[in-house]
């Protein structure tokens, strides 16, 4: 069974027991998160597309964690003018394991 979820302005999709990391959500490690933005179940029976959501369809995983990502170098150079510019940015993640997806 598998699962295409909504957060954070991107979609994923999902299947138990599995990890992943999305954008930044309030929540603290050991909690467990709700995703009622389920866009389509899919299984055994078939597949269920929502229109845009599964009606009564909800996709439930646990925070294993509150992390950053690797840095990223911003590096811009403009030619002959000796003008250099170095950012570096690590972006703020959750870590969450699926535990079960519900369809209606």
């Amino acid at each position: 069974m598998f699962a295409v979820i909504r957060t954070g302005g991107k979609q994923y999709r999902v299947t138990p027991n599995q990890v992943l990391k999305v954008e930044k959500l309030e929540a603290e490690a050991g909690g467990t998160i709700t995703f009622t933005d389920v866009l389509a179940v899919g299984g055994e029976g078939g597949l269920t597309i929502g229109a845009p959501n599964v009606a009564g369809a909800t996709v439930t995983a646990t925070v294993i964690a509150q992390d950053r990502l690797d840095k990223v170098i911003i590096f811009k150079k403009r030619r002959r003018q000796n003008s250099r510019r170095k950012n570096g940015h690590r972006q703020h993640v959750t870590v969450l394991r699926v535990s079960e997806i519900l369809a209606a």
